[in-house]
């Protein structure tokens, strides 16, 4: 049987989005967000939920245009 390696998907304060070796805990600042897979089943995930790529801290910023 061949096995693939499974990944999860973490998310920082930021919203920023990535993939993790399942079988490590997440890296430290960045927290499981629950979906795990392969890594293209992770991305596919991130796909869908990250529509909004720039940094929750540079959506927030008081910027005057």
């Amino acid at each position: 049987m061949n096995q693939q390696t499974q990944y999860k998907v973490v998310v920082n304060d930021e919203e920023q989005y990535s993939t993790w070796l399942a079988s490590r805990p997440a890296p430290a600042g960045w927290y499981e967000t629950g979906h795990s897979g392969t890594e293209e089943e992770c991305l596919d995930h991130i796909g869908r939920v990250w529509s909004e790529i720039l940094p929750r801290s540079g959506r927030t910023s008081d910027l005057t245009v």
